[in-house]
């Protein structure tokens, strides 16, 4: 009982602070970016970028080029040889080490001035929740948070893990007691093996808070059904908050929703190894709040444009609402013109609030159309609430070279839960979404380019032994919704 009343008193203080800096936006920003530049001015990359004689953002855009990892890297191997004062003062507190490049792992650094970030921004995400809503009885109850694990290794001197695992070595004394799993269990490396042992931890817990990837929550939530026989909602009558982050959470409600039997609050967040960027602080308001206050300074570039021979930056005073921008950050771990992968569009610009739309690698233009995942989210959730149908993963790829005598296509490979009872009618109601959303798609269907879309069956458990075939299933990793291509579909298939 106190417990929750000091939560709401607190909740109130660090909300007026948010409200602080998110009101007054460009001159947030504007003292961040004066703050980074200055700080690394001495380091071997400001040196190279003269940073001594930037004083305006036309200045930086004028020395320091968008750059991905592997055109980053060669600053990068640097620090990981153990040199100090390369990208950031000193040496990097930790290295998150993610996979996906094309030569192996990535090793992001996490300085001492950015991790606080990490910790910072998911109590402030609770706390804006607590203020709100008023609801912060969950803080009495058992916590649980589905993350990588904790065993850190060494990469000279510095550890190195996952985000998530980093992040459990912070979690604050007052919340230790009531967070799961054991630190024996979060240190399972085989998901499928550390699932089992989190439903045997929590079986009979009064579980309040429930947090991670949802793809990997809904795992957990099969387990616990399939081992009592009733659902989430009934056997943690408690359970009140879903945390979630990575992914877009809207394909999966119905399934979720399903096995919860009841309703349940849900906060969404957008954390990475290169910062953490925007979490949801309102109930009511569509999208997630861009962190302007927390070592990270942002740019833009529009999508459609960024692989051009010269994209134009765009600074937050230059953003509009609804385009679909390519993310790039210059951070206090030393991270500058960085270009993450991930593209966004703005819901609300007082105060600047974003939706994650996809990968900027990842969409399918086949014929022209330049689909991206937020569009066959969207339309795989109007499929689902037309039909009654329920998924447990799906993704997408293009057919160009159909059987003779057919119109090539998109074909959407499905793990269903529950089937449609038409699934002509559920292939229909997805292409005519996917039609409204995307003119080009509309187009190609009505120029009779392309035919409707198709509907391929995965069998159960497919895309979770597609996902432990490439060494990615649980923790942090995340389904690739779209391609361009049929590399991935072919290897779920086999």
């Amino acid at each position: 009982m106190i417990k929750s009343i000091l939560s709401k008193i607190f909740a109130a203080i660090v909300r007026k602070k948010i409200d602080r800096w998110a009101n007054a936006p460009l001159a947030t920003q504007e003292k961040v970016f004066q703050s980074l530049i200055a700080q690394a001015k001495d380091t071997a990359f400001g040196r190279d970028h003269r940073f001594v004689e930037i004083k305006t953002y036309a200045d930086f855009v004028e020395r320091v080029p968008i750059r991905d990892y592997e055109a980053f890297r060669l600053y990068i191997d640097r620090v990981v040889e153990g040199e100090k004062d390369v990208l950031w003062k000193g040496k990097p507190l930790y290295f998150a080490k993610t996979s996906g490049t094309t030569s192996g792992a990535k090793y992001i650094p996490i300085s001492k001035a950015s991790m606080p970030y990490h910790i910072q921004a998911a109590r402030d995400a609770i706390l804006c929740y607590i203020h709100e809503t008023q609801k912060a009885d969950f803080v009495n109850g058992k916590m649980i948070f589905l993350q990588g694990s904790p065993i850190l290794a060494e990469k000279n001197g510095i550890k190195t893990g996952r985000l998530s695992g980093i992040v459990a070595h912070y979690v604050p004394a007052y919340l230790q007691r009531n967070r799961m799993p054991s630190y024996k269990t979060n240190c399972i490396d085989d998901w499928e093996t550390k699932v089992e042992a989190i439903v045997t931890e929590t079986f009979s817990q009064n579980m309040t808070l429930i947090s991670g990837i949802p793809s990997w929550v809904l795992m957990y939530f099969e387990r616990l059904y399939n081992r009592s026989g009733i659902k989430v909602g009934k056997l943690f009558p408690n359970f009140s908050l879903f945390i979630y982050g990575g992914v877009n959470y809207e394909p999966y409600r119905q399934q979720f929703e399903h096995l919860i039997g009841r309703k349940v609050d849900s906060i969404e967040l957008y954390p990475a190894s290169e910062g953490f960027f925007a979490y949801q602080d309102s109930q009511t308001e569509k999208g997630m709040l861009l962190l302007l206050n927390a070592g990270i300074f942002y740019e833009f570039v529009e999508a459609d444009t960024f692989f051009s021979s010269s994209p134009k930056r765009v600074p937050l005073q230059e953003v509009q609402l609804g385009v679909n921008y390519a993310l790039i950050i210059s951070t206090n771990a030393g991270l500058w013109g960085y270009n993450i992968g991930d593209t966004v569009q703005f819901t609300s610009l007082k105060p600047y609030r974003i939706v994650v739309t996809g990968r900027i690698k990842h969409f399918i233009s086949a014929f022209g159309e330049h689909v991206i995942a937020k569009e066959v989210e969207e339309a795989m959730r109007a499929g689902q609430e037309a039909t009654g149908a329920r998924i447990a993963e799906f993704t997408v790829a293009p057919q160009v070279n159909p059987v003779s005598g057919e119109l090539p296509y998109h074909e959407w490979f499905v793990e269903f839960e529950q089937k449609p009872t038409d699934m002509n009618a559920f292939a229909e109601i997805i292409d005519k979404a996917l039609q409204a959303q995307n003119m080009y798609y509309y187009d190609l269907i009505q120029g009779k380019v392309l035919q409707r879309l198709k509907i391929t069956e995965v069998p159960e458990g497919g895309f979770a032994a597609y996902m432990k075939s490439e060494g990615k299933l649980g923790g942090q990793n995340k389904m690739q919704r779209l391609a361009n291509d049929r590399t991935l579909v072919e290897k779920l298939l086999n």
